[in-house]
């Protein structure tokens, strides 16, 4: 069934997690307002990002029936490329791709962000880029773990839902050791604060990472 998944993580929100096996048509027939969807199709001929961006919009109505069953909205991007529902500006939402795979979260407030990613060498060619030098000691040779520390920076990157930081400075993480699942510490380094966050990981099969951060208020700078 292409819906995986969908786990409590609150009071307030939910994960949730497609696996892609339907054409473009069969997506489309399960999102509200099928026709104005298919005028917000991205411009491309890429087939495969028209298949992400239309399950990240069923997914996304999937959980919003979840969390609040009669509320009805329109799925939008804003400046930042956030998504958001129109009609709902209170609540918060979180979508990610990759291969066959969609992760999203949908909570009433607060903030969220995810992120899934393919674990290939990818990340380890561009780990320079995005990891601190001791970020960079604690991945090794490890290809897996270099793609969770791209996954969870880009969690944090979409929790704090600004464009403009820079990964290898303005988001760092604590060493840790890689499991199957755990809880990782990350730190926004802002101009003028600094926030500590939990983001939560699992390895979703041996070839992708899942990881989320769920905040019902935000936090206090320190």
């Amino acid at each position: 069934m292409p819906l995986h998944s969908v786990t409590l993580l609150s009071e307030h929100a939910r994960l949730g997690l497609w696996h892609l096996t339907e054409p473009p048509a069969e997506l489309l027939r399960q999102v509200p307002q099928a026709e104005l969807y298919s005028q917000l199709l991205p411009a491309t001929r890429d087939e495969n990002r028209n298949l992400q961006w239309l399950a990240g919009r069923v997914l996304a109505h999937t959980l919003l029936a979840e969390v609040s069953p009669k509320a009805k909205a329109v799925l939008r991007n804003d400046e930042n490329g956030r998504p958001f529902f129109e009609q709902l500006p209170a609540y918060a939402v979180s979508l990610s791709h990759s291969g066959q795979w969609v992760a999203g979260i949908v909570a009433t407030q607060g903030r969220v962000g995810t992120d899934i990613e393919m674990v290939r060498t990818k990340a380890q060619l561009l780990a320079t880029r995005f990891l601190s030098k001791d970020e960079l000691a604690n991945t090794g040779n490890d290809v897996a773990k270099h793609s969770l520390y791209w996954s969870a920076k880009e969690t944090l990157y979409k929790l704090h839902s600004r464009r403009g930081l820079v990964f290898k400075e303005q988001i760092r993480l604590n060493p840790f050791e890689l499991r199957e699942a755990g809880v990782l510490t990350g730190h926004l380094l802002l101009e003028n604060s600094r926030s500590q966050h939990q983001i939560h990981y699992q390895r979703l099969t041996p070839d992708y990472v899942l990881t989320y951060c769920v905040e019902d208020a935000v936090p206090l700078s320190f």
